[in-house]
């Protein structure tokens, strides 16, 4: 029979836990209101800089149109397209190197085009010993993916071999320079005699390579110097002409967009001949160097939308960051806004308080070096 005391507390327990789901629930609609809150207030900071984004982006695209005068090129097997552009608008397009640029360096990369074929079947523990100081052992050992049991890189290396075989027999019909076709001949016979002897023994290895690059390489450097005349001749007649036909005055603040990739990227061929013919005052930076990940299908759009940015930067800096020509010389460069920052924090950009800014002795050598200082981490801070 229920009692006084069990209805009481029957009814206390079924309070208790209404005032329980109750207070559960309204705690979670607090909580679900205060992230809430929270993501909108966040999100509305992102704002300032998608507002910035959106603004700087339209900025960049007009100014595109009111670039020159500009030289983009293209960096290309070819010896480099060259671009002519005024008013963000290509005035002239043209290849100036003659051909036999791309022929000897063609037959130049004789050996690197067997040595593409055979890399992977390499035995990563030949390595000569006049060549164990220059290579990596884990980089030879990642080129060397296949290893040297196995023996089907003979079928391309004969398909290669009938390529340059090929080139070999219509060699006099080219009509080259008699130093340059001696030096491909040389080329192309020793690499003939050297895939040869390769696939009648079976055996590709580092040591056989190396002497027959080595032999060859004299040679090499005949073809080296052929391409490096007629570039330089076919720039500089080019140069020459488009200085004259955009007036003095235009061309000391002509603007150059080198595109290459990162193989080709510092002292680029292009570059070293472009800046004699530039404003020497302005060398520095108005000729860009412009990395790319591969080749671009619309090179002179890719060389002006960077230049936008780079120019409108140039003014920004300044604008922006009156007050510290460091941080503004920072945005005008290709260096990245945060790393001063980011250096003294990792106490590389000064020393002492000046390096650690409002940081304790204590908090910067965590931050330089974090594993190293956990035991410090405990320790009362200097």
């Amino acid at each position: 029979m229920p009692t006084r005391r069990t209805v009481l507390g029957a009814a206390a327990a079924v309070g208790a836990t209404a005032a329980l789901t109750n207070l559960t629930t309204t705690g979670t609609a607090h909580a679900d209101t205060d992230a809430d809150r929270q993501k909108a207030a966040r999100d509305s900071i992102r704002a300032v800089d998608t507002g910035m984004r959106t603004n700087y982006d339209t900025l960049r695209a007009n100014l595109i149109n009111h670039l020159g005068p500009v030289v983009v090129v293209n960096n290309d097997m070819q010896g480099g397209t060259y671009y002519l552009v005024d008013d963000g608008k290509v005035v002239e397009q043209i290849q100036p190197v003659d051909e036999i640029f791309e022929l000897a360096k063609s037959v130049a990369h004789t050996p690197l085009g067997i040595y593409s074929i055979c890399a992977p079947y390499l035995d990563p523990r030949d390595i000569p010993p006049s060549q164990a100081a220059y290579i990596d052992p884990h980089d030879l050992a990642t080129v060397a993916f296949t290893g040297p049991k196995d023996t089907s890189w003979t079928t391309p290396l004969q398909a290669f071999s009938t390529t340059l075989d090929t080139a070999r027999r219509q060699l006099e019909e080219a009509r080259l320079p008699a130093d340059l076709h001696d030096s491909c001949a040389f080329i192309l016979d020793h690499a003939h005699e050297y895939i040869a002897d390769t696939l009648r023994t079976r055996e590709f290895d580092m040591r056989s390579f190396e002497d027959f690059s080595g032999a060859v390489y004299p040679s090499i450097r005949t073809n080296m110097y052929w391409s490096s005349k007629v570039q330089i001749q076919g720039v500089s007649n080019l140069l020459t002409r488009w200085k004259k036909q955009v007036g003095d005055d235009a061309w000391s603040n002509l603007y150059v967009v080198v595109l290459s990739l990162w193989t080709t990227y510092e002292l680029n061929q292009n570059s070293i001949i472009i800046k004699n013919f530039l404003n020497q005052g302005k060398a520095g930076t108005h000729l860009i160097d412009l990395m790319t990940a591969q080749t671009p299908g619309d090179p002179v759009h890719v060389a002006l939308d960077n230049l936008a940015r780079i120019v409108q930067d140039n003014i920004a800096a300044e604008m922006v960051f009156a007050t510290d020509q460091t941080t503004a010389d920072a945005l005008k460069g290709r260096q990245d806004l945060l790393s001063t920052e980011i250096l003294r924090l990792l106490g590389d950009g000064g020393t002492g308080a000046h390096a650690a800014g409002a940081l304790t002795k204590g908090q910067v050598n965590q931050i330089v070096c974090p594993f190293h200082n956990r035991s410090a981490a405990t320790a009362s801070v200097v």
